[in-house]
């Protein structure tokens, strides 16, 4: 790993910090320094892209415009503003830690990374953000962004997949980040890491950086960070049960615990419940597939349907670990049926933008819609 003299690192600050006053991004959560709007900000833009966040951070500002309005959110009204963004338990975390800020705490932030932290859903790179952003601690930030601008300037060859990695960063950027502007520092490595030095294609020679980049000097930029590959998501089977009645579509509402919580799809059937020992679903016709998807939701609701299969492509989604893909069956009942042991609703169409839906559940009706039009 290369190492930086104290001249180097007062260098590094200057260049970084004119570079960034001068190309900073407009940004809704930079105009002011309030820890609310950083917090909102930075656990929106976990696993979500920039341009896809501002609408979503403007729409909950005008929803929830403060802490305590958050605190005091339904869970349904709080679901609702955060569909379409996914990883929904990152909602019912910021909702959990505004209760601590506002009962606990009685509305007084922690001021340092490490009392953020005692938050609920609040890890060490959000702490050190709102940290250095909204109270002017020195403390490092340390995403993915810092991981690649960082790995690349002093060529850090340990894994940033391995959790002492993230230590060796945090200690090694606590040494270069500027005392006197820490959040602007922080601010201007996501910036750095969201342009000129990108994964894939970084434009290294126009880098306002590019004197301090080691791994440029050598030829590796591409080399760095070092990462280990994630697996890839395991592919999963569905049946998605599109069931039109003269009231609505039937809907269920997803646990309160795991995947998706406490959103609403159609009913889903997962294919393995449908298979006997060692059988592969490439055993199975799709009349057999049929006929089991049938009899599975007969036995567990007591309503008998007559499905049929939407041809075409197969909906798919994928999550960090895992993969649907899911086939879609539709049916159509003539009366409404006795939903007693149904758990669920029946949802008029004009009524969807009540109930929180994740992004799966709108690529199915999208695709349910796509062939209607074409019957």
């Amino acid at each position: 790993m290369e190492h930086w003299s104290e001249q180097t690192i007062v260098a590094f600050r200057q260049t970084l910090l004119a570079w960034y006053d001068k190309n900073k991004r407009d940004l809704p959560w930079r105009r002011d320094h309030d820890p609310y709007h950083v917090w909102v900000s930075e656990i929106m833009l976990q696993q979500t892209q920039v341009n896809t966040v501002i609408p979503y951070y403007e729409r909950f500002m005008r929803t929830f415009p403060t802490v305590n309005d958050l605190s005091a959110a339904q869970p349904e009204q709080l679901l609702k503003a955060w569909e379409g963004l996914g990883y929904y338990s990152r909602a019912r975390n910021l909702q959990r830690a505004a209760q601590e800020i506002v009962e606990d705490r009685h509305g007084v932030w922690p001021e340092t990374a490490e009392k953020l932290q005692e938050l609920t859903g609040i890890g060490p790179y959000t702490a050190g953000a709102i940290a250095s952003i909204a109270f002017g601690e020195p403390v490092a930030a340390v995403d993915g962004n810092a991981f690649r601008v960082f790995g690349r300037l002093l060529t850090i060859d340990d894994d940033i997949t391995k959790p002492a990695t993230r230590k060796l960063f945090e200690a090694t950027i606590d040494k270069i980040i500027d005392p006197n502007r820490p959040g602007d520092f922080n601010q201007a490595i996501m910036d750095l890491g969201s342009s000129y030095m990108t994964a894939k294609n970084p434009n290294v020679e126009q880098s306002p950086v590019k004197e301090f980049d080691q791994s440029y000097k050598t030829g590796h930029v591409l080399d760095y960070p070092v990462k280990t590959a994630k697996p890839r998501p395991v592919p999963v089977d569905y049946i998605a049960l599109v069931v039109n009645t003269p009231d609505g579509y039937l809907m269920t509402k997803r646990p309160s615990n795991g995947l998706l919580a406490n959103l609403w799809t159609f009913p889903l059937i997962k294919i393995d419940d449908l298979l006997k020992d060692d059988e592969q679903l490439s055993d199975l016709m799709d009349v057999d597939l049929v006929q089991r998807a049938q009899q599975a939701f007969a036995t567990e609701t007591e309503i008998s349907l007559s499905l049929a299969p939407i041809g075409g492509r197969q909906v798919t989604h994928t999550f960090t670990h895992l993969k649907w893909q899911i086939q879609i069956f539709s049916a159509e009942l003539k009366q409404r049926p006795d939903i007693s042991l149904f758990a669920g609703e029946i949802v008029p169409e004009r009524a969807f933008n009540e109930y929180p839906m994740p992004v799966v559940q709108q690529k199915l009706w999208q695709r349910w819609l796509a062939a209607s039009t074409k019957k």
